[in-house]
Order: structure tokens, then C-alpha cells, then sequence
């Protein structure tokens, strides 16, 4: 393949059963500058046209806190012709003692036509180590998954806000976690998309004085920029499953809440606005009213909470970035099972 210009950002092409040599001379080249590090194992999957150029940048800034070996991987599986190209390239940065360059190395592959199949093969023979295996797979994920990839991964990263169809790509994650006997975590950046505004809501009751507030939700409003509904229902969805709702109705702009039993009902209202995924949030009790705006490109959250006849406040929280590295950003500082995230899905997963 004749050198272009995001080739070239990818690295040193070389032939890829020399791949482990030339990352030996790669080092060697840097030895007493350069000091290899790695956490994990990071493999990307796409089949965007350009995703080569744009994934390696995407590592470049995620190794400055998130030392890992990346393996990066575009496949054409509706290509022609079969082949397979590769590239080896290192991030560094300087650490804050202005000495050494703490570095993470990167291995890319261009696989097309029916080469694609041989993906777990590519991923498992550059693993470094028995270091885990972080997969972010930014395609919709299509039948039948191959039990030899999932397997290994231990963690399986992707974004539910782009899935055409909520039921059947989880039937499908489900499936690779069945493979790996339930030891893959999933990752979804969809659900990282909420994350202070979850810590925000959390806070207005945390402490104990505030806790009958929970008791007397009357209605709830969130307001969700368009093509972000399935995150706006995921908030419902945590929502319900911190406070034991059960969620009546179908998807339409209303939603009715059952709780205490179903001795009380809860309005939940959706509504479209351009805007921040998520860029308002109201809780209206009996007596108060909880409120969250996230303005278009703030870096805070406006945190109000006033009484219905009584004192109000207001206060700034951080309110995080909807770019893809500030979200993998947040994923990879998270670890555990993120059972909440998965018992949030449980509660709105008929109306995803």
C-alpha cells in the first residue's frame, strides 16, 4: 500500500512477523530516554474508512494517564482483495520530573476481505503479557461472536447511544459474557455520559435530613439533546433501580413510575432540546424542587435545590466532557462489575 498521510501517523510500517523484533529495536533505539511502560492490554476495533489516524490520536492522549499497549485494528471484511498491513509506533510523555519519557507502545493492523477472520489471532499474539485485555469495539456487534475472542477479554468497552436496535446488541454482549463464563465487565460510554450528573443528583440526599425527600418524588423532568434518548433513559433507569421503581408504559414522551408498592405514582417526563446529552434534570417533590442544567460547552453544572416555601441554594459541580477521551477517560480510572449500570438497563432495556 503506497504511504499516505495517516499511515504515517500511525508509525513504522513493518512486515508483521517482524512485528516483535522491530518493537526490540524500537526500544532499544530509546534506551536511557525511553521507559516502557504498561497496565493493560488496549485493542480497538473499527471498520471506519479513517479510523487508523483518528484511533492512534485517540491513544496518544489516553497514555498520558493510561499506560497500556494498544492494539489498534481497521478491518474491511467486504473488501476484495485479503490482505494485512502494520505499523509500530510508541506515545511518550515526559514525566513531571521533566527526565525520562514514560512511553506505551502501539501495534496497528489494516486487515481486509476475508483476513478479518483472523482477528482473535492478531489480538492474542501481541498481548503483552498476562496483562488484562481491554477491548472497545466501535462497531454494532454482529452474530455469530467468535467464543475464542471473548474468552480472553476482561473488559469490553462500547457505546450504546449509536445502537440501532438496544434489545438485540445486549443479547449479543450477554452472549460474549456467556462465553467467557461472566467474567467480561461491560463498558458503556453511554453510561459514563452520566456520571456527574449522577453524582450530582446523589448529593442533594446525602445526608440523612434529605432522605424523605426520596420518599415524595412527584415528577421528574430531563431534557436530552436529540439522538441522546437511550441516555436520558438510562437515567430513568438508574434512577428506578436505586429506588426500587417499577417502570409502567411504553416509550413516549411520558412515562408513570410505580413505587412504594405501587401505592404512588411518578411522572417521568422526556423531552428533545439541542443542547448537552443530558442538559437539564428536575426532581419535584411534595415540598422541594432538585434542579441540574448543564448550559451548551460548560465545564460546570448550575445545582439548584430550593423548598417550596423556604430557603434555596445554589452551587457549581463539575459536569465533564462528552468527548471520546474525557469518557474513556472516566471508564478506565472505574473498575468492578459496574453492577449499577447493569441494573439500571434492566429497568428501561424494553424501552431502549
Amino acid at each position: 500500500m503506497p504511504a499516505t498521510a495517516e499511515n504515517s501517523i500511525v508509525g513504522l510500517p513493518v512486515e508483521v512477523i517482524q512485528i516483535d523484533r522491530e518493537l526490540k529495536k524500537l526500544w532499544a533505539s530509546g534506551e536511557g530516554v525511553m521507559t516502557r511502560a504498561s497496565l493493560i492490554n488496549f485493542a480497538v476495533y473499527s471498520e471506519a474508512a479513517d479510523s487508523l489516524g483518528k484511533n492512534t490520536a485517540i491513544i496518544s492522549q489516553l497514555t498520558e494517564n493510561h499506560a497500556c499497549r494498544a492494539i489498534v485494528i481497521a478491518a474491511d471484511p467486504a473488501a476484495r482483495e485479503n490482505g494485512i498491513e502494520a505499523w509500530i509506533s510508541a506515545h511518550c510523555h515526559v514525566t513531571r520530573a521533566g527526565r525520562k519519557q514514560v512511553c506505551s507502545e502501539q501495534v496497528s493492523f489494516s486487515v481486509r476481505g476475508e483476513h478479518c477472520a483472523l482477528l482473535p489471532n492478531i489480538v492474542f499474539a501481541h498481548l503483552d503479557s498476562d496483562l488484562p485485555l481491554y477491548l472497545w469495539w466501535q462497531e454494532e456487534f454482529r452474530p455469530p461472536l467468535d467464543p475464542q475472542l471473548w474468552a480472553w477479554v476482561d473488559r469490553v468497552i462500547y457505546d450504546s447511544q449509536t445502537w440501532r436496535n438496544f434489545d438485540e446488541q445486549m443479547k449479543l454482549v450477554e452472549t460474549a459474557q456467556e462465553e467467557a463464563r461472566q467474567r467480561i465487565v461491560l463498558s458503556d460510554l453511554n453510561w459514563i455520559r452520566l456520571v456527574h450528573l449522577r453524582l450530582a443528583l446523589a448529593r442533594f440526599f446525602d445526608h440523612p435530613i434529605t432522605h424523605r425527600h426520596l420518599k415524595e418524588f412527584r415528577r421528574v423532568e430531563i431534557v436530552h439533546a436529540p439522538g441522546f434518548h437511550s441516555t436520558a433513559l438510562l437515567l430513568v433507569g438508574w434512577l428506578a433501580g436505586q429506588l426500587h421503581w417499577d417502570i409502567a408504559g411504553d416509550d413516549s414522551p411520558t412515562l408513570w413510575i410505580s413505587a412504594d408498592n405501587r401505592s404512588r405514582e411518578i411522572e417521568v417526563r422526556l423531552r428533545e432540546e439541542k443542547g448537552e446529552p443530558i442538559s437539564a434534570c428536575k426532581v419535584t417533590t411534595d415540598s422541594a424542587e432538585f434542579r441540574i442544567e448543564h448550559k451548551p460547552g460548560a465545564d460546570l453544572l448550575d445545582v439548584h435545590f430550593g423548598r417550596v416555601q423556604g430557603r434555596k441554594m445554589q452551587q457549581l459541580l463539575p459536569a465533564g466532557k462528552n468527548t471520546v477521551v474525557e469518557l474513556l477517560r472516566e471508564e478506565l480510572m472505574r473498575g468492578g462489575p459496574h453492577r449499577v449500570y447493569l441494573r439500571a438497563v434492566s429497568k428501561v432495556r424494553e424501552l431502549m
